[in-house]
């Protein structure tokens, strides 16, 4: 992803976007910006409030909207999604291949530019919610600040709608020009479009291409899209806790190591992870998270930094005050993460796949169900007993995963404190090909 997209960026690639800059703008109104329309500088002038109205009003039209126009980089910000590009087959009687062709979903998120800038008033509820007084009166208080307010911004940013974009994917000589949009009620851009026939010579399982936006004011807007082709092996892997140190059963935990600390890696993760994707040939890797969107641009660093290349999945959930945030980490991850697996399993329907996540929240619970609905597809459970973490005991008791896994045969799954107990498990599993 390109460097201004790190800055900004959202993250629900697949699935429903939740509209966190209409279903609660009068109360972000009412306790922000808006105030008396004489009295407030950042309230936006008649003309650009009427355009907006209707531009959100006209977003429902969808690709019939006669009021659509390409986004404008004096205007707008885009962020665009790195993806996976799989293939479509057509089977015969005889499980022959008759034709295949790519595709991708991709997904971009459009913004409006000299948009909300009421974070500092976010900055102090953050630093008041988890007594941070005494650090922002320290030496490091600048440093503090700059980090919450860099974390913070991607959830105060007023969406776009009604907006196209062109796409430009380097897959051949002279590549491929996609129209794209326009952008739903929530700037959203999702959309799958086919890159070309599945026999195309040059496209090798993981080849990388780099598609950008066209003539978008100069700037270099882009994304990675990765090819991986109907068979090996792919690895659906949890974030917080299960790679990354979260502490998501406390709220205080929670907000400090997401907008306050640099994040720590689960110690030994990196090592094992390479060592799998050494193992796997390079499977595709899914990172499958129940963090909202708006962390796309910390978590996907923080990936960038420590694992393996792969797809970030985040939830189309926004939040107007912390504890909206808490609950984006903890309410329904159950029902979230096998939605999202449905999905991924429709696009990889032959991979063999390998599940990782930890005790915190539903994450043995959601590997179960999609076993159970796809045993073929899902043949390894690994999860973390995080112990680390206060009130874990009932999480961690052994019958809560004898409950989870009742149906799942005892050699599928695993429960583990250290990463080095997991390479003699996926070594007794037979995982190669």
């Amino acid at each position: 992803m390109a460097h201004d997209q790190e800055e900004h960026s959202v993250a629900d690639t697949h699935h429903r976007h939740h509209n966190h800059n209409h279903e609660h703008e009068h109360e972000h109104e009412h306790e922000h910006n808006r105030g008396s329309p004489r009295s407030s500088p950042d309230r936006p002038p008649p003309e650009r409030r009427s355009s907006t109205i209707i531009s959100y009003i006209t977003s429902f039209l969808g690709t019939k909207n006669p009021l659509s126009r390409p986004a404008d980089p004096h205007k707008n910000t885009v962020w665009l999604l790195d993806n996976t590009a799989y293939q479509r087959t057509t089977y015969n009687k005889h499980n022959e291949i008759v034709s295949k062709t790519w595709h991708a979903e991709v997904v971009a998120c459009i913004f409006e530019k000299g948009g909300r800038k009421d974070v500092g008033k976010v900055v102090a509820a953050i630093a008041d919610y988890i007594g941070l007084d005494g650090e922002l009166g320290s030496t490091h208080e600048h440093e503090i600040r700059r980090r919450i307010e860099h974390r913070v911004q991607p959830f105060l940013d007023q969406v776009s709608p009604s907006r196209t974009i062109t796409l430009h994917v380097p897959i051949s000589r002279r590549g491929q020009w996609h129209e794209l949009g326009p952008s739903d009620r929530n700037g959203i851009v999702s959309q799958s479009v086919q890159l070309g026939d599945g026999d195309v010579g040059h496209i090798h399982d993981g080849t990388v291409v780099r598609p950008r936006l066209y003539d978008f004011g100069g700037r270099s807007v882009s994304m990675n899209t990765t090819f991986a082709r109907p068979h090996g092996w792919l690895v659906i892997s949890d974030i917080d806790d299960t790679i990354k140190r979260t502490m998501t059963l406390e709220p205080t935990g929670i907000i400090r190591s997401t907008f306050v600390e640099e994040p720590e890696v689960i110690s030994g993760m990196p090592e094992f992870y390479r060592w799998v994707d050494g193992e796997l040939g390079a499977p595709a890797w899914f990172y499958l998270s129940a963090s909202p969107y708006n962390l796309y641009p910390f978590l996907h660093k923080f990936l960038r930094e420590h694992y393996c290349a792969g797809t970030l999945v985040l939830r189309d959930y926004s939040w107007m005050d912390i504890t909206g945030l808490i609950r984006s980490f903890t309410e329904k991850t159950q029902e979230y993460k096998v939605d999202r697996m449905e999905k991924i399993q429709g696009w990889f329907p032959r991979r063999r796949v390998l599940c990782i996540g930890d005790s915190t929240q539903k994450d043995p619970e959601a590997y179960a169900e999609m076993y159970e609905r796809y045993p073929g597809w899902v043949q390894a459970i690994a999860i973390r007993k995080v112990t680390d973490v206060a009130h874990m005991e009932e999480k961690n008791e052994p019958e809560r995963f004898e409950k989870a896994f009742e149906n799942v045969p005892d050699h599928v799954w695993t429960v583990f404190e250290d990463p080095e107990e997991l390479y003699e498990f996926v070594d007794g599993l037979g995982l190669e090909d």
